[in-house]
């Protein structure tokens, strides 16, 4: 629970520290995108987000080989984010190379995650019946899972060349947030930061004394 959470987290405040730490402490402007921010001097912080979420991603220990495989996978992509940076402008040929690296690394972490709120976190155990609090974490798993796949797609087109009216507004950079922000809403659901189930009540203890050997 402890390790999903702190991946939530994560998640959720890495968009938030790149922009705000940029701007408060280098007086730094909005990034055309998340990666962008490799050329800025939040850098460190990017490429130490990413590895420590890829870590503990490979760390988690899933339910089955396929929770397994797919956390593995995220995992191996986040580094390859931080490790691999999105290519400058007007770029050499080894940073166009590495910046290929790049996008694939991240379409295999967004792709990995994307599965694991649609299908392996809304899974139930085959010997268990659904909770009520378990069928609205399975709601949010769904939404998650589709506010990331949309949001990916709308950065996609975002990035075309007919849509480079759009760059000052900086929607890739904002696609991108929503999507990392969706990954880790799903992840602090499901190490039940929020939406937790409920413990059951220990049963209350009989005030009256066990009677002695040899009374009734």
């Amino acid at each position: 629970m402890a390790l999903r959470q702190a991946v939530g987290y994560l998640g959720i405040l890495l968009p938030f520290m790149l922009a705000i730490g940029n701007w408060l402490i280098f007086s730094g402007g909005l990034q055309g995108s998340v990666s962008d921010y490799y050329y800025t001097p939040v850098r460190g912080v990017l490429v130490g987000a990413l590895c420590v979420i890829g870590a503990f991603l490979i760390a988690y220990y899933g339910y089955d080989q396929w929770d397994r495989l797919f956390t593995n996978a995220a995992g191996i992509g986040a580094v390859g984010v931080g490790l691999f940076p999105t290519p400058p402008d007007n770029p050499s040929t080894a940073a166009t190379v590495v910046g290929y690296f790049h996008f694939g690394f991240g379409a295999l972490m967004f792709s990995s995650l994307i599965v694991i709120a649609l299908w392996l976190f809304r899974k139930t155990g085959p010997n268990s019946a659904p909770t009520q609090v378990k069928r609205i974490r399975d709601r949010v798993y769904l939404v998650c899972g589709i506010v990331m796949l949309v949001s990916l797609s709308l950065a996609g087109i975002a990035s075309l060349p007919f849509a480079t009216g759009l760059n000052n507004l900086n929607p890739v950079f904002w696609m991108e947030s929503t999507a990392i922000v969706a990954f880790g809403v799903s992840w602090l659901v499901k190490g039940q930061a929020i939406l937790r189930d409920k413990q059951p009540v220990p049963a209350a203890h009989s005030s009256t004394p066990e009677p002695l050997a040899g009374q009734p």
